[in-house]
Order: structure tokens, then C-alpha cells, then sequence
């Protein structure tokens, strides 16, 4: 069968079934290792029983069996990087990548090209270190998870993408003996009994999802004990629950009072991402 009347016959079978059309292009591609615009000019090729055969059994999965395209083909853009992800890490959102690229906008504004120490706390596949490693020519970025599995994936995209993150196994600041000029997480933020969809919750791992009763546990775990790992003048940088903003404010108020803190909207206009200024005071 020709490439085209392939990819058209899989769309057809992805459209019963609501499914992305794209997936069927994504998924191909990744079947025959060629980028899509190589895909697009294979479109009288024949595709062998091989390729038939081993893009149907992921094809089954994505279509049958609820599994995250991502997984099937092992990658997510994120800014503009191509970066490996399993079962063992969230699959990165384009929220976060907003919360990196503000960080990168007030690393600029804040500490104006000097050099800075940066920690990405639990840490997933890496991409907001493995990024702000990339973006910040005078970062020293540290990286640490609670995850083992977690750390084989980001120490892998650390070396795939040539960035130069240390990674650390920590439970929070627990092996952490430094001290920061930034300070970024992307936590579990996600309340226990709150319901997630089904493709969400029985794929990615629930230790990165779930935030505790109200979605706030490791918050409120890391700005009790954040003091002892900031420099003097510093940024913290959270993103968290877009119904978080006035309970999180509180927690900083309660930890770091007389502190200079915001929150700032995302795409959608949700109260995504707020930013801490220790020490400091930010002019917007």
C-alpha cells in the first residue's frame, strides 16, 4: 500500500474514534524514522509488511488502549527541544513552557545577565533545567527529582540535548546543600480527590500528579524550608493550580513575610505562575 492511502485510510480510522488526525502522521514518522517533512514526500512510496505491521500494533494502543501519543513515539517538543519521555515522566505542558520562558524574562530583568545558580525541584524528564540550562548562558543549573526512573530519563534528555544540568536525587531539599539564586518547581499540584481524565490518570505517574488533599502539600513543604537554600537577592518560581492563588499567597505570607511576590496569568488567562522576590524588589 502507498504511503498516502495509508495515512489516509488511519485518519479515517482515527476520526471514528474522535482520535487526532495527527497522531497517524506523528506515529508513521516515528515508525519509519524520518521527520515529517520527509514523511510528506514518501507519499508514492510502498510501505512494507514491516512498517504496516509494527505502526499497527502502536496505532492499536493509541487508538484502543488510551495511551498517550507521546509515549508511543518517546518525544515532546517542549521550547522549542525535542525531549524523551515514558512512563516514569509527566509529559511536559505547554503551561510550563510559559513558566520557563517568564523565568528567562525576569532572570533578564532581575539579576541583568549575571551569573546565577539555578535548582529545578522535582524535576521530571528535566525540561525546565535541561531549558533554562540551554537559554541562560551564565546558569549553573542543578536538577534533582525524587524519582530514580525520573533521573535516568532527564540525565538521558541532559545528554541527548547537550545542556550541562547536575542532577540529584533528593526528596525535596533533603540532599540539597546549596544555595540559590533561583529557585523553580513545577510540583504535584493536582488535589487527591480531584478527578482527572482517563488518559491522564491511568498513564502518568500519579507521584508527579497529586498534591495532597488540597493540592498544596509540597508548596508549603518547600517555602518552609526554602530560607536555607536562597542567596541573599533571589527568584522563586512556581507554577500550580489556576484556583490557587490566593492559598498559596498565604503560605508565602506566612514563610516570607514582607516579601515581594506576584501572579501571573497564563494563555488561558488561568492564575497559573507566581514568582517570589526574596530579597528584592521586581519593576515590571
Amino acid at each position: 500500500m502507498k504511503t498516502r492511502e495509508f495515512i489516509n485510510l488511519k485518519i479515517e480510522e482515527a476520526n471514528k474514534k474522535d482520535k487526532e488526525e495527527s497522531a497517524v502522521l506523528f506515529l508513521l514518522a516515528n515508525v519509519l524514522n524520518v521527520d515529517m517533512t520527509t514523511l510528506y514526500s514518501l507519499n508514492d512510496e510502498e510501505l512494507s509488511i514491516d512498517i504496516i505491521n509494527k505502526f499497527n500494533e502502536l496505532f492499536d494502543l493509541y487508538l484502543n488502549h488510551n495511551k498517550p501519543l507521546q509515549y508511543l513515539i518517546h518525544s515532546q517538543e517542549f521550547y522549542g527541544y525535542d525531549f524523551y519521555v515514558d512512563e516514569n515522566v509527566l509529559i511536559p505542558r505547554f503551561e510550563t513552557e510559559e513558566l520557563v520562558e517568564n523565568v528567562i524574562y525576569r532572570y533578564d530583568k532581575y539579576f541583568k545577565g549575571q551569573e546565577v545558580n539555578i535548582l529545578d525541584l522535582a524535576c521530571g524528564s528535566g525540561c525546565i533545567g535541561i531549558t533554562l540550562s540551554k537559554e541562560i548562558l551564565n546558569a549553573k543549573v542543578d536538577a534533582s527529582d525524587i524519582s530514580e526512573d525520573a533521573l535516568k530519563v532527564a540525565k538521558y534528555n541532559n545528554e541527548k540535548l547537550k545542556a550541562n544540568v547536575n542532577f540529584i536525587l533528593s526528596d525535596m531539599f533533603l540532599n540539597i546543600d546549596a544555595k540559590y539564586d533561583i529557585i523553580v518547581s513545577n510540583p504535584p499540584y493536582i488535589p487527591t480527590s480531584e478527578e482527572v481524565m482517563s488518559l491522564v490518570y491511568e498513564n502518568e505517574p500519579h507521584l508527579s500528579l497529586f498534591g495532597g488533599d488540597d493540592g498544596l502539600k509540597f508548596y508549603e513543604i518547600i517555602l518552609k524550608d526554602i530560607k536555607k537554600y536562597l542567596k541573599p537577592k533571589a527568584l522563586i518560581a512556581f507554577e500550580h493550580g489556576y484556583d490557587k492563588k490566593a492559598e498559596l499567597a498565604k503560605l508565602i505570607e506566612k514563610y516570607l513575610p514582607n516579601t515581594s511576590y506576584e501572579t501571573i496569568k497564563d494563555l488561558e488567562q488561568k492564575d497559573r505562575m507566581t514568582f517570589i522576590y526574596y530579597g528584592g524588589y521586581y519593576e515590571k
